[in-house]
């Protein structure tokens, strides 16, 4: 899956005027819609941007706790470092 695909599946709950996932490799793509799976049944989850940020991943939402969000920061660095 590409991360225009992921944007796609995703759209009702990525916030209005932001690009979501900019990162695109599949591997990694294929973790987050994993984890996607799970943030989805949390009551007001809504995401506005997934990227690289001076080397280190960064994971903006409103509606997870901040023990998934940082997980998911360190899950895109890992990838990204690769």
């Amino acid at each position: 899956m590409t991360n225009e695909e992921f944007n796609k599946k995703y759209q009702s709950y990525l916030k209005e005027g932001y690009y979501g996932l900019s990162i695109d490799l599949p591997e990694l793509t294929k973790e987050l819609d994993i984890l996607f799976q799970e943030f989805i049944q949390h009551e007001g989850f809504s995401y506005s941007q997934i990227k690289l940020k001076f080397g280190y991943g960064r994971f903006y939402c409103e509606g997870l706790p901040a023990e998934l969000i940082n997980k998911t920061e360190d899950i895109i660095t890992v990838f990204c470092n690769k």
